[in-house]
């Protein structure tokens, strides 16, 4: 079955089920208002204050410059070359990708700190839920063993499949996988956040976590502190950035435990956000599951108005037909985000133009978030999954500033997620996006 015929399955599973989703429970915004209403004064006064005093700090180091110097000759980098001096500042089109993760580990404290020195107006937490049901902020519910120092800990021996060495004589790579739900939310609290990596012929555990591919960098990986979700939105509050909280696929049967349903997983996510007084304005919640979205569609209508469908086709054969993101703007999906290189196309005269998917996204009335920007690594023999619909046209790091001026000027994305948002801030700051 082809993921396009999966798509069109789970949609029509998804449209019968909304009617049942109205019926289950009035909505937590009723529940919560009062609350709410009763602290926004406050927390407008706090954003405020946070804002004004990190938007000085913004500090984007040498990459941008290098990405710009790398530039081929064209009026594109006279423009951005215009713009070295400054000033450069917070933009919500600039969105932190599990924070700054080309050099930090990624979803945690140092990596959101990074993130929003850079100029990131948005900042992601990948949300998924330990063995307590606590939330916390993990790209994978089961992605322990690449991301933290778990299988060199006291925590070993509770993963899922605890470390087994590489086999050399039958080529059997070393494996392991540790999931949140392995562990409590103090255990995974314990943990040490390192960069995502494995090494697959490792014969003990030791060797297994050094495997940070040779384009990113362990340099600032000493540590790497990990959050719960809870954790992460004082901290952007705190940073006086806004919220983009993914909920992950769980990776165990649900209901969990026989009494944690989707809907559950749904909701305490939104929640979190009512209990530290978050405007729903400031919150773009996000899901791969078109159910999750309807949900919030149904019970949290404020909330879902930013509400962020994403879109994870592999190949372009994947991608939704027009008819089908006709049917997500009438269900009341108002962003999708799909990966970068459904976006983008060639031309005749090989030059990067906006693909016809695009066209159709924006005809069907949907607003478009794009993923991920400095997640390909060097661009010197084309950008490999990222761009693959485009990647005869590229030969340097540049390059990719020629994509990112597509993006936002012909495609008319309102955002981009980077590893790197220094990148991405620089351009929007050159072109005086908000």
């Amino acid at each position: 079955m082809t993921k396009r015929s999966m798509r069109q399955i789970t949609l029509i599973l998804s449209l019968a089920l909304l009617p049942g989703y109205a019926l289950a429970e009035k909505s937590h915004y009723e529940d919560n208002q009062d609350s709410y209403e009763k602290h926004r004064d406050n927390f407008d006064r706090d954003d405020r204050r946070d804002h004004s005093d990190n938007e000085s700090l913004i500090q984007l180091g040498p990459r941008p410059f290098y990405l710009v110097e790398d530039m081929d000759e064209s009026p594109l980098k006279q423009k951005l070359q215009s713009c070295a001096n400054g000033p450069f500042k917070k933009t919500t089109f600039s969105i932190a990708h599990r924070g700054a993760p080309l050099q930090f580990p990624e979803h945690t404290k140092e990596s959101y700190q990074a993130a929003a020195r850079m100029g990131a107006g948005v900042v992601e937490c990948d949300v998924t839920f330990t063995k307590d049901k606590q939330l916390v902020c993990r790209h994978s519910q089961c992605d322990l063993h690449t991301t933290t120092n778990i299988l060199t800990s006291n925590l070993a021996n509770k993963c899922t499949q605890p470390f087994t060495p590489a086999n050399p004589i039958t080529g059997e790579p070393a494996k392991a996988n540790c999931c949140t739900t392995d562990i409590t939310l103090n255990e995974f609290k314990s943990l040490q956040g390192k960069m995502d990596g494995y090494n697959p012929q490792a014969t003990t555990a030791a060797e297994y976590v050094k495997g940070t591919p040779n384009w990113r960098t362990d340099l600032y990986a000493g540590k790497g502190t990990l959050l719960s979700h809870a954790e992460s939105i004082q901290l952007f509050k705190k940073l006086g950035v806004k919220f983009t909280p993914e909920l992950k696929e769980a990776s165990v049967p649900m209901p969990y435990r026989g009494n944690y349903t989707q809907q559950d997983y749904a909701q305490q996510l939104i929640n979190e956000y009512y209990a530290a007084g978050i405007k729903p304005r400031d919150v773009f919640p996000q899901s791969f599951n078109l159910n999750d979205v309807l949900y919030w569609r149904s019970h949290e209508p404020l909330f879902a108005e930013q509400a962020v469908y994403l879109d994870d086709a592999d190949t372009p054969a994947d991608l939704p037909s027009t008819a089908e993101l006709r049917t997500y703007a009438a269900k009341g999906v108002k962003i999708v985000a799909p990966p970068i290189w459904a976006l983008v196309a060639l031309d005749a005269k090989n030059k990067i133009v906006p693909s016809e998917y695009a066209r159709n996204v924006k005809a069907a009335g949907l607003k478009i978030i794009a993923w991920s920007f400095e997640r390909a690594g060097p661009l010197k023999e084309g950008g490999g999954w990222y761009y693959q619909t485009i990647n005869s046209a590229l030969n340097n790091d540049g390059d990719m500033m020629n994509v990112l001026d597509v993006l936002a000027k012909d495609v008319g994305v309102i955002g981009i997620f980077s590893d790197w948002p220094a990148s991405v801030s620089y351009y929007a700051s050159c072109m005086n996006f908000k």
